[in-house]
């Protein structure tokens, strides 16, 4: 007797068993990642030590798997080497997921999370705190954070609110605004700026995690976790834009409110990433055509690879950046640069074939 299978129930099963190894997968070396990337430096640690760490300054000493560390070298675990690697993979989730993101919202696969001006105007808000004193007791950060919103408030208005029917549109005023944005950061370094401070603001920008500290890392950490997951309630809408705004209207998407919604969700992840750690390139724009060839197009499966994957990859960039030439330290936005470029070539290459 022959059993038949029709061809309605065998390929989602399959689907379902790949798409859950592969985030058991990229889930197991995210943790791994993260223990990891703290053993690595000048003091000889072990995973244990830093497991029994992390786990008495959250109040489980009970099931610590080790003795304590003296005082110096659980001040370094604790407030130097964990808070930096949590920030690592907080950038890396923000900026891996608003590329997937603006990538299918503007059916432009070579969409980033800064297509929307949002680093253009972090970084002039960031000088605007730094060599101007505007905002007297505004952090270097938050001045950062509150120029990444105002210059997307710019892009909204530009496009009257997102209400715009071309996706080419959104690209080219998101070029626009950063473009301005740039200029005035350009002209304040010009007319106000010394070396020192020009050389650390240059610094920033190039991207670096080596400021980390537990007040940022919550912070950043709180809003890319809120955001990722209210982006991850509009995968069917992800999923209908890839065939074009007028066929996802068709299929009932509320086309205007999810792309505004999405847009303001991709802004903010981002204005908290630039806002903690500078601009970080090619993570954005890489991480998302690799997992789509691993795991396919469906936004259900590609938003949390891809965020598990982002992480996974700038908290081992940032580690080669802090380790690899000691006693100096690379900004990780000039090793993602490094990295990205010949590998994007490769995803290119593989996706054309």
């Amino acid at each position: 007797m022959t059993t038949t299978v029709t061809a309605d129930q065998a390929p989602p099963r399959s689907g379902r068993t790949s798409s859950a190894a592969l985030f058991s997968l990229a889930l197991t070396g995210l943790l791994a990642s993260i223990v990891a990337a703290c053993l690595f430096g000048t003091a000889n640690l072990g995973p244990l030590d830093v497991v029994s760490t992390a786990l008495r300054h959250i109040g489980l000493d009970a099931i610590a798997p080790a003795e304590p560390l003296p005082r110096l070298l659980d001040a370094l675990i604790w407030q130097s080497r964990i808070p930096r690697v949590l920030l690592a993979g907080a950038v890396g989730v923000a900026l891996a997921v608003s590329g997937t993101v603006l990538q299918s919202v503007t059916r432009n696969p070579l969409a980033d999370p800064y297509l929307l001006g949002v680093s253009s105007g972090a970084s002039t808000g960031a000088v605007a705190v730094l060599l101007l004193g505007i905002g007297t007791g505004i952090s270097l950060s938050a001045g950062a954070f509150i120029g990444a919103l105002i210059s997307f408030g710019v892009l909204l208005l530009l496009l009257g609110g997102g209400r715009v029917a071309n996706p080419s549109r959104v690209v080219l005023t998101g070029v626009l605004v950063s473009q301005f944005f740039a200029a005035v950061t350009s002209v304040v370094l010009m007319v106000s700026g010394d070396a020192n401070s020009t050389r650390g603001f240059t610094y920033w920008l190039l991207g670096s995690l080596a400021g980390a500290r537990w007040e940022p890392v919550i912070i950043t950490g709180v809003v890319v976790l809120l955001g990722a997951v209210a982006v991850q309630f509009f995968a069917p809408a992800l999923d209908a834009f890839t065939f074009g705004w007028d066929s996802a209207a068709a299929l009932g998407i509320n086309v205007t409110a999810a792309r505004v919604w999405l847009m303001i969700l991709t802004a903010v992840m981002t204005a908290a990433a630039v806002a903690a750690s500078g601009a970080i390139g090619f993570i954005g724009l890489l991480v998302p055509h690799a997992v789509r060839i691993l795991a396919g197009p469906m936004h259900r499966t590609l938003l949390p690879l891809s965020a598990l994957v982002g992480a996974t990859f700038l908290i081992w960039v940032d580690t080669f950046a802090r380790t690899a030439f000691t006693p100096h330290e690379l900004p990780a936005g000039v090793i993602t640069a490094l990295l990205g470029a010949p590998a994007f070539a490769l995803v290119l290459r593989r996706v054309a074939a």
